[in-house]
């Protein structure tokens, strides 16, 4: 099959879950023979046509968060139109606001949207782009040959909400690897003298309840946090105000590949401290290294670790503080619930699997067709 992906940013991701979920699929769709083509940002990776069997088109954007996403989709449907795809294959809520337009362009392909997470939650967005990201919604739900969505719990919504079946299929995880520690020694980290959060510095990812719980504890453990604002500069700058100078709390940047694996295999523990999430690729690694994990009990998180993790009530700085002192108290009985997560990991969330069930989606749409 010749497939186009539409939404995501590019590719080799560098930031964010969804980026890292759609390059995956990319991937693994590549590696099954299928002709697959990528539409991405110009300038958001390394300027190649081709990554892993992928096919790279790089659009430009007009740049500024309300227009980035928009500008570069609208392009990519132009262009699509002229290419002949048996499956275009948009990618979250704000691209599919054009899904009407690539139905009128491409008349005879079917066209996939996966339902990734609400983004009008996010805090980051004034009232029109709110409004805007609502509509996207409603024209991938009611104009998609297919909806997929990537957790349960969307799934019920979509279905409330909209009257039309929308088909779970999860993101998914790769089994990774285990480095020792080499390259974190230069932040002063050593094997489990450290709590981890990977986020986007986002006001609704929650980074500020962690803070303020962390800072009342007496541990000599450190609290390192990777990752980087999204147009939320002032909201980078209000955490490091936060964390003031208490040297146990570092900040690292944004991190990936090699670096990034290693400051998941040695840490102690993983939080997940999101007001709201679709579901977090952060917490599937984590859960993938075998991490115990401390996640706020949105349902999201909560669907993820199915009963096996420690949950905070959220947006509860004083439960995650107690929550948190029992996790440093009870390092056996978080090692044990580490293990269980990473066998979560490898039941549900598995690449092969995953796969099986989206090209299914795909060839049952084309026999329709």
């Amino acid at each position: 099959m010749k497939i186009a992906f539409i939404g995501q940013k590019g590719i080799p991701a560098q930031t964010g879950g969804v980026e890292k979920q759609v390059e995956e699929l990319l991937i693994h769709l590549a590696a099954r023979g299928h002709d697959v083509y990528a539409y991405a940002r110009r300038g958001y990776a390394p300027e190649i046509s081709e990554y892993k069997g992928v096919k790279i088109i790089s659009l430009p954007f007009i740049k500024g968060k309300n227009f980035e996403a928009i500008s570069n989709t609208f392009l990519a449907v132009l262009h699509s139109a002229f290419r002949r795809f048996d499956i275009i294959h948009f990618q979250s809520i704000g691209p599919a606001s054009l899904l009407w337009l690539a139905k009128l362009l491409n008349p005879r392909t079917p066209i996939v949207f996966t339902f990734h997470c609400q983004d009008y939650y996010h805090k980051k967005w004034g009232l029109f782009a709110r409004w805007y990201l609502r509509f996207g919604e409603k024209m991938g739900c009611r104009l998609a040959d297919q909806t997929l969505v990537t957790s349960q719990e969307l799934t019920t919504y979509a279905l409330a909400r909209y009257d039309r079946g929308a088909a779970y299929i999860p993101s998914g995880i790769n089994p990774p690897s285990l480095p020792e520690v080499r390259e974190i020694r230069r932040w002063g980290l050593e094997k489990d003298n450290y709590i981890f959060i990977a986020s986007r510095l986002v006001r609704h990812k929650g980074v500020h309840y962690v803070i303020e719980a962390f800072k009342g504890l007496q541990t000599d453990k450190k609290l390192v946090i990777a990752g980087e604002g999204a147009y939320t500069d002032d909201y980078v700058e209000e955490l490091k105000e936060l964390a003031g100078d208490d040297k146990r709390i570092v900040f690292v940047g944004n991190q990936s590949g090699a670096l990034l694996s290693e400051l998941y295999a040695n840490a102690y523990m993983f939080i997940q401290p999101s007001e709201y999430e679709g579901l977090s690729m952060g917490l599937l690694e984590a859960m993938s290294f075998s991490l115990p994990c401390l996640a706020s009990d949105i349902p999201a998180n909560l669907e993820a670790m199915n009963g096996l993790g420690l949950s905070f009530k959220n947006k509860d700085v004083s439960d995650l503080s107690e929550k948190l002192s029992y996790a440093l108290d009870n390092q056996e009985i978080m090692k044990t619930q580490g293990r269980a997560l990473q066998d979560r990991t490898r039941q549900e969330y598995n690449w092969e699997k995953i796969v099986d069930q989206t090209v299914a989606v795909y060839e049952r749409l084309l026999a329709k067709k």
